[in-house]
């Protein structure tokens, strides 16, 4: 919200660019960029299944915008990971109950955007890897 884009120093966001550079076809849409756009899904291609939760979020927020214009998909997530054989697929529907949730999660989102307050650091294992570590961190 505030063109913070502390990702460009994360050797991780590196690391995906070169996969979706190698795997995707990037599609840009407002300020979405999604990964695969085919007749039945819009894929979101990862480099580690490590924040599920995140990866479905961001891919129902894209399913939504992309309703909003009027193109109606379904919502793949694949997993590419180095360490293992076979990369790992979820699907899932942009749901009346998803897009009531979203619109929550939207909500949350711009009241933390508007507070003066900072939130605290929540020190979790997967801090580490995030894209923002420095902005919590540093």
């Amino acid at each position: 919200m505030h063109k913070l884009n502390l990702e460009e120093n994360s050797q991780h966001v590196q690391m995906g660019k070169i996969l979706h550079a190698q795997k995707a076809d990037d599609i840009h849409i407002e300020s979405i960029v999604v990964d695969k756009l085919g007749k039945e899904y819009v894929t979101e291609i990862k480099k580690s299944d490590a924040d599920v939760e995140a990866a479905k979020w961001q891919l129902m927020f894209y399913l939504k915008v992309l309703k909003d214009k009027g193109l109606e998909r379904k919502g793949k997530l694949e997993f590419i990971e180095k360490k293992k054989q076979t990369k790992k697929v979820l699907v899932f529907e942009l749901t009346k109950e998803n897009e009531e949730m979203l619109a929550q999660y939207i909500e949350e989102i711009q009241k933390l955007v508007q507070s003066e307050d900072v939130p605290p650091i929540i020190h979790a294992k997967k801090c580490k890897k995030c894209a923002y570590y420095e902005y919590c961190y540093i």
